[in-house]
């Protein structure tokens, strides 16, 4: 008798596991986990993206969920076959619950599940119109009086916000809530997008004119339409600008221009929140029924305190307000800060002949691009991914599945092979100054960004300006700021007429108590964060991103956001939450985050 394949295996293990949930047979489900185990559920069995680890926690979610979430038809995904090496069996799955279909990636050592990853894919009775179900659009025969396209769609902008309420408001037109404006659109949730500026993508624009995507176009597609083949590997800001007002005209998404929500209050009793807009000049009250901050990742621009400010002669202003390097020449320019917009923005004022300081005040982390496209991304997100046929929800299924628990582990090799090719660039850094970190267990980049959202700079050039002197180095705290000067801490003192704060950003729920209260900002916590305990990550662990795409302590408030990557990837599932409420499916929470922080 032939040896079994892998897929064969990897089916008969999932039947063994499909058959104890559907039977109730929780302990006999649990058994099929290793001893060291993690379960990732994406919305599936949760309503939540909560990760549980261990035997002990596993049960404790099947007990508080399955009857709930009634799994069945366990299968390896159609199309797919499972693969083994170095001991660990992985194979794509698909699976049922009652109120939709799932999708996910499972790992086996030895026979029993290390890594499960369940990801809610669709409701039953409420799929995405694409494909074989996709609008006809024509309409044929005799529509006596029937309006065109373009007069509903008129229809609809006139009356939408006025005569009918949105179920779902959405601060903030970057790519976060146009990402997430699109997927409502497509599960028929009513959803208007609140932009302060005049155009969609004039975020991007409105930056300093150097800046670019330092991620690569296979990782920043928007859902439903990726990128045409010929576009950069690296998008100048006013590009993604263009396409971000393209990409909502087509989507035909309700997106308010030049409208700011001045304040928003929640009516515990009607379950709606009242919000008031400035649209252009005029008043409009909302009442949706689901909020939605994507007012950006970073939350709020940080301008640190610092002693003597208020007396500083020249110009000063944060990275977000940075206008670029026209109209600075003759000027003696100092930018505190040493991550990406500080690079950026320092590359730009050289090359415009302008004399740039940086001002390092504690260590960064630094890695070229070309080295972490081909090391950190290759496999997932890359030309020769495609060609190997990788394809974009694969890649982000993958990326999803390792839990944040042991994603380091995963990681430190990575950073270790880059660390070891671009020895030379690394030591001529440190020969001119630059204090240089690897993340606070070697682990790079990826964890840095999850954990705390800053503390890096991935080098497109500016790295060399400061090898070869020509973006000067100072390293110190600032002590104290005079009327043309930065004090640091080692006496050192940098002559500025302008002072560039490249500071980075505070929790998103700084937004929150801006627009409803502080209380409200308090019950919901820190936004961000994987509670690491590593710096600037405190604890306890959370094992996901700390209030993002999910639940959050206050009913209808919810966050969105991050790199172009995550936009695109957790839309779907905060899309699915929303419009699961909005049709009153059954929604029970388990593992609802825990307030422990507050900024």
């Amino acid at each position: 008798m032939l040896d079994k394949t892998p897929t064969t295996r990897a089916q008969a293990l999932l039947d063994t596991f499909g058959a104890a949930l559907e039977a109730g047979r929780i302990d006999d489900a649990v058994n099929l986990f290793a001893e060291e185990c993690y379960w990732r559920d994406l919305v599936a069995f949760t309503w939540n993206l909560k990760t549980v680890e261990g035997r002990d926690q596993v049960r404790d979610m099947l007990q508080a969920q399955l009857a709930a979430a009634r799994p069945s038809n366990w299968r390896v995904a159609t199309g797919e076959e499972a693969t083994e090496a170095d001991g660990v069996l992985e194979s794509w799955i698909s699976f049922e619950t009652a109120t939709g279909r799932g999708y996910g990636l499972v790992r086996f050592k030895n026979g029993l599940i290390w890594t499960l990853l369940t990801a809610l894919g669709e409701l039953k009775g409420h799929e995405e119109k694409t494909g074989f179900t996709r609008p006809l659009g024509a309409k044929h025969g005799q529509n006596l009086g029937a309006k065109t396209w373009k007069e509903e769609r008129e229809d609809e902008e006139r009356t939408l916000g006025y005569e009918k309420q949105p179920y779902t408001v959405i601060i903030g037109g970057g790519q976060g809530g146009i990402a997430l404006g699109a997927r409502l659109r497509q599960l028929g949730v009513p959803t208007i997008i609140l932009e302060k500026n005049d155009r969609p993508g004039d975020s991007w624009r409105k930056r300093y004119k150097s800046l670019c995507l330092h991620d690569p176009v296979w990782y920043d597609h928007l859902p439903y339409i990726d990128f045409p083949k010929n576009w950069p590997v690296f998008a100048p800001k006013d590009k993604i600008g263009d396409w971000l007002e393209f990409y909502t005209k087509v989507m035909e998404l309700n997106y308010w221009t030049r409208s700011t929500a001045k304040s928003a209050t929640w009516d515990e009793a009607a379950k709606e929140w009242t919000i008031v807009v400035d649209r252009d000049g005029e008043d409009v009250v909302l009442r949706p029924k689901q909020l939605v901050f994507a007012t950006g990742m970073s939350g709020k621009a940080n301008i640190p305190d610092f002693k003597g400010r208020d007396r500083f002669e020249g110009e000063q202003h944060h990275s977000s307000q940075h206008p670029g390097p026209d109209g600075y020449k003759g000027k003696k320019v100092v930018v505190v800060g040493s991550n990406n917009s500080a690079h950026d923005i320092c590359a730009a004022l050289h090359e415009a002949g302008v004399d740039v300081t940086m001002i390092q005040r504690s260590t960064t982390h630094i890695v070229r691009s070309d080295t972490l496209m081909d090391i950190g991304l290759g496999s997932l997100y890359s030309e020769q991914a495609l060609a190997n046929g990788m394809t974009t929800a694969k890649a982000d299924l993958i990326f999803a599945s390792l839990p944040y628990r042991i994603m380091h582990t995963f990681q430190i090799p990575l950073y270790e092979k880059m660390r070891e090719r671009d020895a030379e660039f690394y030591a001529a850094l440190e020969k001119a100054g630059f204090q240089l970190d690897w993340g606070a267990d070697g682990s790079g980049l990826f964890m840095k960004y999850l954990r705390r959202g800053s503390g890096y700079y991935i080098d497109i050039g500016a790295s060399q300006l400061i090898i070869d002197g020509k973006v000067k180095l100072a390293a110190g705290q600032v002590e104290e700021i005079t009327e043309n000067a930065i004090k640091l801490s080692n006496g050192a003192e940098i002559p500025a007429d302008v002072i560039v704060y490249a500071t980075g950003y505070g929790s998103m729920n700084g937004w929150v108590a801006d627009l409803i209260d502080q209380e409200t900002a308090d019950t919901v916590g820190k936004v961000w964060g994987l509670g690491s305990d590593t710096p600037k990550d405190p604890g306890p662990w959370e094992g996901e991103q700390r209030n993002m795409w999910k639940p959050t302590q206050q009913e209808a408030l919810w966050f969105h956001g991050g790199n172009l990557h995550q936009s695109r990837h957790y839309s779907q599932y905060l899309s699915l939450q929303l419009k699961a409420r909005m049709e009153g499916l059954p929604t029970p929470v388990y593992g609802l985050q825990a307030v422990h922080h507050r900024k």
